[in-house]
């Protein structure tokens, strides 16, 4: 079994925060009924005020580029996008397994 995963970074305009992650946290929510999306966690860090985390794990990265093409994820990247000033991949990952994560092949 091998899941694509990635690590991205969004830094956005000061005081912007609050507002990316709940644009986030509404894509998280559109991907529920995604079975090819198997984790999407947003996270902040106390260190960066600027800057969105995002987790994911797809069971494959043509999962992941297909979501990029929703009708609910374009919106949010409209909405999204007034407020981003960086994006960055930190790191794509070939995910083995563990908690949370199917054991399909």
């Amino acid at each position: 079994m091998s899941k694509f995963s990635l690590f991205g970074k969004f830094s956005v305009q000061e005081g912007e925060r609050d507002t990316m992650v709940e644009i986030l946290l509404e894509a998280a929510e559109s991907m529920e009924n995604v079975n090819e999306c198997e984790i999407y966690l947003v996270n902040i860090s106390e260190t960066e005020p600027n800057t969105v985390f995002v987790y994911e794990v797809w069971s494959n990265e043509t999962a992941h580029q297909a979501s990029l093409t929703l009708e609910a994820t374009q919106t949010l990247i409209k909405r999204a996008k007034p407020i981003i000033t960086g994006m960055e991949r930190i790191g794509t990952l070939q995910t083995r397994g563990g908690k949370g994560i199917s054991h399909d092949a």
